[in-house]
């Protein structure tokens, strides 16, 4: 059976809640890309998520939480935490941080980590989920593991059948486009561990500079987002491209394309990176069913949101291996 996908209205918010009190999952949208909700207190629900998915188990979730007073209940906030929601929750920021030790979160979902990663979504429809279910929301991507993350509800309903999934609340497009950016608070540190749609730079005026995590974690992640294969089309990408083959399709971006391919888009022709994220995934989606025997990607700059942007090419790029 075909996931039902339904627009978010009052009675939709409640059949919805009503699903996640049983332990069943829900395509959520957010600001960033839509999430596969479940309850994330309970052992159950967690588990179905990593069933639905085929993601690791050693791999934790994203909490979602309706406000800063939610996360306060399940993890330790310290000044420089509480400062970071004050700025920027809701949006697309996660915090890893200390779980409280009567943290109700499934020790499933942190991956038996005595931290866990929390954010408050800039969606309204997400955030009256919240509050509807009564309680915090696990949401990774709603995606195979390893595969694009979906930007509407179409591709959330496609992934997934109804045994998987209850339904899709249709918030339409996902606005930002990439996935949030992660920052772990340890000690003093404050580590960017993936970046996303909220740059480094804002982060920044309030942490001072961002230590850098590093490599992608192979086998046993400290955040979501860190395995090395991630994000991937089931085409090859190709990254750096000045040119092109006949037998490739073109991602490009900026006001010039390289002539010859089978097919290309532009992630912005105006060189807008907001514009290049919101338009990523979809793109990287409509190109892997092209026809074509890969993908090839044109030079995105590093600075803003080209941080995420490059992250997220980088893994869709990387060898295939174990999926995030």
């Amino acid at each position: 059976m075909t996931v039902p996908i339904n627009p978010p209205v009052d009675e939709t918010i409640a059949q919805a809640a009503a699903a996640l009190k049983g332990g069943f999952l829900v395509g959520m949208p957010t600001e960033t890309v839509y999430g596969l909700a479940g309850d994330a207190t309970s052992d159950v629900a967690v588990a179905r998520i990593f069933a639905a998915k085929g993601r690791p188990r050693f791999n934790p979730l994203i909490i979602h939480v309706a406000d800063a007073d939610e996360a306060a209940a399940l993890a330790e906030v310290s000044p420089r935490a509480a400062a970071l929601m004050a700025r920027f929750w809701p949006g697309p920021l996660t915090l890893v941080l200390p779980r409280r030790a009567d943290c109700p979160i499934s020790l499933l979902a942190s991956a038996g980590l005595d931290t866990v990663a929390l954010r408050c979504p800039d969606h309204a429809v997400a955030r009256a989920l919240i509050r509807a279910a009564g309680r915090p929301l696990a949401a990774p991507s709603a995606n195979p593991s390893g595969r694009l993350s979906p930007t509407c509800a179409a591709d959330v309903a496609e992934a997934f059948t109804r045994d998987q999934v209850a339904l899709v609340i249709d918030g339409g497009a996902a606005p930002v486009g990439v996935e949030s950016t992660i920052v772990g608070l340890f000690g003093d540190g404050a580590v960017m561990l993936r970046p996303g749609g909220l740059p480094r730079a804002a982060i920044e005026t309030v942490t001072g500079p961002l230590q850098d995590a590093g490599h992608a974690d192979a086998d046993a992640p400290q955040s979501p987002g860190r395995l090395l294969s991630h994000y991937a089309p089931r085409l090859p990408v190709r990254l750096n491209a000045t040119s092109v083959a006949p037998d490739e399709a073109l991602l490009g971006f900026g006001g010039s394309l390289p002539a010859g391919a089978l097919v290309s888009l532009n992630l912005s022709p105006a060189g807008d990176l907001a514009e290049a994220a919101a338009h990523l995934f979809a793109m990287l989606r409509q190109l892997d069913r092209s026809g074509a025997k890969g993908i090839a990607v044109m030079p995105i700059p590093g600075d803003g949101l080209g941080e995420a942007i490059r992250d997220r090419l980088g893994r869709a790029a990387a060898p295939r291996g174990a999926a995030a």
